[in-house]
């Protein structure tokens, strides 16, 4: 059962890998303010080279499959470009399989037509090649493909046309503000250079990335593309399913190739001659946290970098960015935000109608049993799930058994400190009340105004025996 239900989130998981794979392809194809005549030669052009597929290798998609994945999305969104995982039986012995994958983990060198002939040659049959080579990438065994060399092509124009066109983001290394190093996220506007987006955090991830970004969208509106660096926070998945639920195209700079990035650089300068020059020393250390650091970035960013003359265009940044933008701007609704922040994963449903997530167990409706849906949720919060079939409301996820509150990537931003020890031994605290019986023992022989002796015994003296000292005594004698 274990292994069924394995089996079923790694189906899961290559779908949606293939989902994102399909429209990062096709999102310069569907931008609607190119000709007919230019979006049949940027197909013709994808057609024509080959592409990093969804599980590193190298792959080839024609025209009319460019075509066909276009029209999917324009129909059913990101969900459509995810395919359905065929349900077939398997025909290969479990114990054949299982012996070929021990075969591969024994030595990873081994490809999976050697795998086949260890097979042959120890049971005389194996199941073909393309089988096996199926079984290692479910199990994800294969070798990582080896890394691709530096494209030809260059990053688009010098310089955005209009504002909102594409926005650059990247991160800087920050001061250590309570003890704790920061990281600054960052979204410029190509054209204005405007800052659309700065935010300090302690992590250098995704969560952080979408603190900075989030109000930016709200109140700077959405750009039609987005060009971002290849570190972890701008590769992961999450940003890409933001993205796609925006409509904004993710463009990821060529890893070893800087000039696509020179204007974030030259910002991140900017911040680091005027900004972070002042915050060294004892000015850091009069910081109490991110919440003063971030309100001392904004306020250096509203009076001083965008009101002074860009070097390059002459004009006030926030100023170009205004005069270019559209009145009034089109901004996201808080609903669109919220969808596109969440987070989301894909499950099959047990035959009780169960389903579990990151040790979580969750009770569904009883009609989804057998079906793969998509739980989305607030990776802070994992008690409240939506779920989705096909890419329709289909209720919420009761909880069953709840083992953790947020998604393992979600680190708060202050996590919780060590309380401050108070000082109290509670066995020293016992010892003593117990030398205090010792000395405030009552003496009940010398209450009753007698001697001790063997009709009247002391405190340490049970009937008919003698003292513990009388018996020290005795001892004492008989080893002279």
């Amino acid at each position: 059962m274990a292994e069924a239900v394995e089996e079923a989130r790694r189906r899961a998981e290559r779908a949606r890998l293939t989902g994102l794979f399909r429209y990062q392809l096709i999102q310069d194809v569907t931008d609607p303010q190119l000709s007919a005549g230019q979006r049949g030669a940027l197909v013709r052009e994808l057609a024509g080279r080959e592409h990093d597929g969804p599980a590193g290798q190298k792959v080839t998609v024609s025209a009319q499959t460019i075509r066909r994945w276009v029209r999917d999305w324009r129909a059913g969104g990101f969900e459509a470009l995810m395919p359905s995982p065929a349900r077939v039986s398997a025909r290969t012995p479990a114990e054949v399989l299982a012996l070929a994958a021990a075969l591969k983990k024994e030595n990873p060198a081994r490809t999976a037509a050697q795998v086949t002939r260890i097979l042959r040659a120890q049971a005389g049959w194996a199941p073909s090649d393309r089988t096996v080579q199926r079984l290692f990438e479910r199990l994800e065994l294969n070798r990582p493909a080896a890394a691709a060399g530096p494209a030809a092509g260059v990053f688009g124009r010098f310089e955005a046309a209009r504002p909102n066109e594409i926005w650059t983001g990247d991160a800087l290394h920050g001061p250590v503000i309570a003890g704790r190093k920061t990281y600054l996220f960052a979204f410029i506007d190509d054209h204005s250079r405007a800052v659309m987006a700065a935010r300090f955090g302690f992590s250098e991830d995704t969560v952080r990335l979408a603190a900075a970004l989030r109000p930016a969208l709200a109140s700077r509106g959405v750009p039609e593309s987005a060009f971002v660096d290849n570190g972890s926070a701008f590769v992961d998945s999450w940003l890409l399913r933001a993205c796609a639920s925006l409509g904004i195209r993710l463009i990821h700079s060529t890893p070893r190739r800087p000039q696509g990035k020179g204007k974030i650089e030259r910002f991140f300068r900017t911040v680091r001659d005027q900004f972070l020059v002042e915050v060294t020393g004892e000015t850091a250390a009069a910081i109490s946290g991110l919440a003063e650091l971030n309100k001392l970035l904004a306020a250096w960013v509203e009076t001083v970098y965008h009101t002074a003359p860009h070097s390059e265009t002459g004009m006030q940044p926030l100023r170009r960015w205004q005069q270019g933008i559209p009145a009034p701007l089109p901004l996201p609704s808080p609903a669109q935000l919220r969808e596109a922040f969440l987070w989301s994963e894909h499950r099959t449903v047990t035959k009780t109608a169960m389903v579990s997530l990151h040790g979580n167990t969750y009770q569904v409706d009883q009609l989804l049993a057998g079906r793969k849906v998509e739980l989305v949720f607030d990776p802070f919060d994992l008690t409240a799930i939506e779920v989705r079939h096909r890419g329709q409301p289909s209720g919420t996820a009761a909880p069953f058994t709840i083992g953790r509150h947020s998604h393992p990537k979600a680190k708060p931003e202050q996590p919780g400190r060590a309380p401050e020890p108070t000082g109290i031994s509670y066995l020293n605290l016992i010892s003593a009340a117990h030398d205090n019986q010792l000395g405030e023992r009552i003496n009940y022989a010398a209450l009753l105004g007698s001697s001790p002796g063997p009709h009247n015994p002391g405190p340490d003296q049970l009937p008919g025996q003698m003292t513990i000292n009388e018996a020290l005594d005795s001892a004492a004698r008989e080893e002279q």
